[in-house]
């Protein structure tokens, strides 16, 4: 099978990539590295192109015959999106609708959405389920529930497609080949880890009077690797004709910020200073996933995705990364 993945330069996008090789898929990404990097790309075809302009999408169709799609290209950040939504919508909605329409043109019917759990906003129940009600508190978490709703609206043209609904994605690549490398940096552990190696001061806490067990937000980590194994079972589902849908991607367990902090310190054996800061716009008190559907359905076992698996992986890329970014600046 030959699939598209967009966005297979970032760092969900790399492990799906990596997954999708080791299956023995061909696989061309497509990437305009605003928020990637060439170095994580793994497939032997890289295409440097951006889904705002049809013309380049039309291009790689054009030049390959795919069976599949991965969509992970994305504007992810909800805080970025809050400071400008018109931009969070292009990229995540018209971009995402570009892709679409070729594909529904070149008569690609397999399609996998990297979607999030933000489509929920303030849940009215714990863990959370998939028809669970949605509403979003950023316009980067409704951006991603209006193009839920367009692939729902393209089963019309044939279009068989699955959303994935992540929740807090951790953790690298255990062969340490590729993981996480944003810059700048706005996820909560390689934040944390970020203070441990020297390259910030403190860790920002945002908001400490949450109704959860310590004040500080409540979150559902997923680890990377099994992240980028349920995109390989969602296509094998969709290649059998099977029903599509969503499903949520989490571990089912919850972590409060402060949780987190010490586990970096404890792994890491360094400290991790904190500072309190006011809450952020938008930023719900606890987010827990109910992914039975997931599991049932597609056979997925989030094995690696313990709090400690986690933060390991991730600090033993992070420390790798330092190496590499000392070496290239000496």
């Amino acid at each position: 099978m030959r699939v598209l993945v967009t966005g297979g330069a970032g760092y969900v996008g790399s492990h799906v990539v990596k997954a999708l090789l080791r299956h023995g898929d061909e696989v061309v990404v497509f990437d305009n590295l605003s928020q990637g990097r060439r170095e994580l790309v793994l497939a032997d075809v890289f295409v440097h192109g951006d889904l705002l302009d049809p013309a380049a999408v039309r291009a790689v169709f054009a030049a390959h015959r795919f069976d599949a799609v991965l969509h992970c290209a994305a504007e992810t950040s909800p805080t970025r999106s809050l400071a400008d939504p018109a931009a969070c919508y292009r990229q995540n909605v018209v971009a995402s609708r570009n892709l679409l329409s070729e594909a529904i043109a070149r008569g690609v019917r397999d399609f996998v959405f990297s979607s999030s759990a933000s489509v929920y906003g303030d849940p009215l129940r714990l863990p959370i389920r998939e028809d669970d009600p949605k509403n979003p508190k950023t316009p980067y978490g409704r951006s991603k529930w209006l193009f839920e709703q367009l692939l729902e609206q393209a089963a019309a043209s044939g279009v068989r497609s699955v959303s994935l609904r992540y929740f807090n994605v951790a953790g690298a690549d255990p062969e340490l080949e590729i993981g996480e490398w944003h810059d700048p940096e706005t996820h909560l552990i390689p934040l944390a880890l970020e203070v441990a190696l020297g390259r910030r001061e403190r860790f920002e806490l945002f908001g400490v009077d949450y109704d959860t067990r310590d004040g500080t937000c409540v979150r559902d980590f997923v680890h990377v690797s099994d992240l980028a194994e349920a995109h390989i079972t969602t296509l094998d589902r969709l290649r059998r004709g099977l029903p599509g849908g969503p499903y949520n991607l989490g571990s089912g367990v919850g972590h409060s910020v402060r949780e987190v902090v010490d586990a970096c310190r404890r792994i890491t054996g360094r400290p991790i200073p904190t500072v309190e800061s006011p809450r952020r716009r938008g930023d719900p008190a606890t987010l827990v996933a109910d992914a039975s559907r997931a599991k049932a359905d597609l056979a997925w076992d989030p094995r690696r995705s313990d709090l400690d698996s986690m933060i390991g992986t991730a600090w033993a890329w992070f420390s790798k990364r330092e190496r590499l970014i000392r070496r290239a600046s000496a």
